[in-house]
């Protein structure tokens, strides 16, 4: 394979221009809507066209970039793109920004290409941070929000579409010949790698946490324009300005949050993340002043930069063998993310004539994700806990205060010979071999006691019958009040030859 470095670069850029052309339409529609008579109905509509299409066409992108490598689908969506921004420039009616602005799309699906390739330069402990350095070229879209309303203002909107034909040119030639041409590729058939993942309801979380995150992002930067002109009477470039800070500040925090996703824990990440854009959605729900609703956009472009970030962590973290189709199906649940909120908040504005109800579903939907994520987290921590004591090469045995047996795992089954079904809910007494007075038991109890713990020797029985000795460790588990809750065995067979 060709140097990490020079891919990563490669890729990070390409996905800078990919999500400049995406948000070409909702930079420049303050210039548009001049030009082309449409209604706050027509323009919420042309400027959510290229998240459809953005958003759909990243699974099967994802797939194709495991299947035949990233040099080629970037060199490919580029010549395609170059045809809807031409006939954007061109286009004088709504139907004609509606073709554009979907077939534009492709733009934004590129997405799936970097995040699908770059973890296979890098090992896993630094797919947190590359995914969010890679995530940075969203800053494409900031870049573009700042500089085309300024070019728009000096030679029209039209011409300000027509340079990006120059740019989308240089880049498919950058990646035809200096792209990957020996990236590993990965054959599995599309229909087998989508029954492999579907029903794993990790998917369908890690989804919702992105449709939540990256939707945010992709909805405040295609609403963010149109709204702060028509809604504050900014000027455009003022409102463009705006947003690319919103965009700056989103897309600088994402590798922060890859790279916190690795340092600390992702999950512990996205509680704080849900919580901050739990109290952003209450805060804009209540049409605040200019200063009160910039701090509410502020935190929402902290939390869901940190959060795109630490949600891509976690992706190859569970699906390492089906990254490609997985990467492509939470990517699209993002860019879905974006379709309905302005949409949504324009039709809710038409009936009532404010935003409330749509800030503070997005407040409700991040309280859920809250929910999710703690319980997830918490379910992690149990998934390694059972892994530990199912893979432990000692005996375990777990007991309640009263003695009864709860839990066992396979290395007891293999040195007594009892299964958990003929030992849970008896005592341990069951393996009593009878070579021990009582006078032993009542000192090994007695240091439990004093103690918290006992160790030694001891002689106990199979289920044939055969005695045998173990090294023996007793453990009093107490909660936080000092009441004991379980007293936990581990014991090594002394009597094989092989320990």
């Amino acid at each position: 394979m060709n140097r990490p470095g020079l891919q990563l670069l490669l890729q990070t850029s390409s996905l800078v221009v990919g999500f400049m052309v995406w948000v070409i339409l909702s930079s420049l529609m303050p210039f548009i809507s001049n030009d082309i008579h449409l209604n706050s109905g027509d323009i919420a509509l042309i400027t959510a066209a290229p998240v459809i299409l953005g958003s759909l066409l990243r699974v099967p992108i994802g797939y194709w970039t495991n299947r035949f490598g990233a040099r080629i689908l970037f060199f490919i969506s580029f010549i395609v793109l170059l045809f809807p921004v031409y006939y954007v420039s061109k286009a004088n009616s709504m139907a004609d920004l509606m073709i554009g602005g979907l077939l534009i799309g492709v733009g934004g699906a590129v997405f799936s290409v970097g995040v699908t390739s770059l973890p296979k330069y890098y090992p896993k402990e630094k797919h947190g941070f590359v995914n969010g350095i890679y995530g940075a070229g969203n800053i494409g879209t900031a870049i573009i929000s700042f500089a085309a309303p300024v070019v728009a203002n000096l030679y029209g909107w039209r011409i300000t579409v027509n340079l990006f034909l120059i740019l989308l040119v240089a880049f498919a030639l950058f990646n035809f010949l200096f792209g990957d041409r020996k990236e590993p590729k990965v054959n599995t058939p599309l229909m087998e790698q989508i029954k492999g993942v579907y029903r794993n309801s990790t998917l369908w979380f890690l989804c919702l946490f992105y449709f939540i995150t990256f939707g945010a992002f992709v909805a405040f930067t295609i609403y963010l324009p149109n709204f702060l002109v028509n809604h504050f009477e900014l000027d455009k470039v003022d409102a463009g300005m705006r947003t690319a800070g919103f965009i700056a500040i989103a897309t600088i925090l994402r590798p922060v949050g890859g790279w916190l996703g690795d340092k600390i824990n992702a999950f512990f990440i996205l509680m704080l993340v849900f919580f901050g854009l739990t109290f952003s959605g209450f805060l804009l729900s209540f049409t605040p002043s200019l200063t009160i609703y910039t701090i509410g956009c502020l935190a929402v472009a902290i939390c869901s930069g940190i959060g795109n970030g630490a949600v891509f962590k976690l992706v190859p973290m569970y699906f390492s063998k089906q990254a490609g189709i997985v990467n492509g199906i939470v990517a699209a649940m993002g860019g879905l993310g974006g379709f309905f909120p302005p949409i949504v908040l324009t039709i809710l504005f038409d009936w009532t004539g404010h935003y409330a109800i749509g800030f503070m579903a997005l407040s409700e939907f991040s309280l859920a994700s809250l929910i999710l994520v703690i319980w997830m987290y918490y379910k992690e921590r149990l998934f390694v806990a059972d892994n530990v004591l199912n893979n432990t090469a000692a005996g375990l045995i777990l007991t309640d205060p009263k003695g009864k047996i709860t839990r066992i795992n396979p290395a007891f089954t293999a040195v007594t010979g009892y299964t958990e079904e003929e030992v849970i809910g008896k005592t341990p007494g069951v393996l009593r071999s009878g070579k021990h007075h009582k006078s032993f038991y009542d000192h090994m109890w007695k240091n439990i006691m004093e103690k918290g713990f006992w160790q030694g020797e001891i002689w106990n029985k199979r289920k044939n019958g055969e005695t045998y000795l173990e090294l023996l460790t007793i453990s009093a588990i107490k909660n936080e009040a000092g009441e004991v809750k379980y007293y936990a065995g581990m014991f090594n067979d002394l009597s094989r030859s092989d320990v």
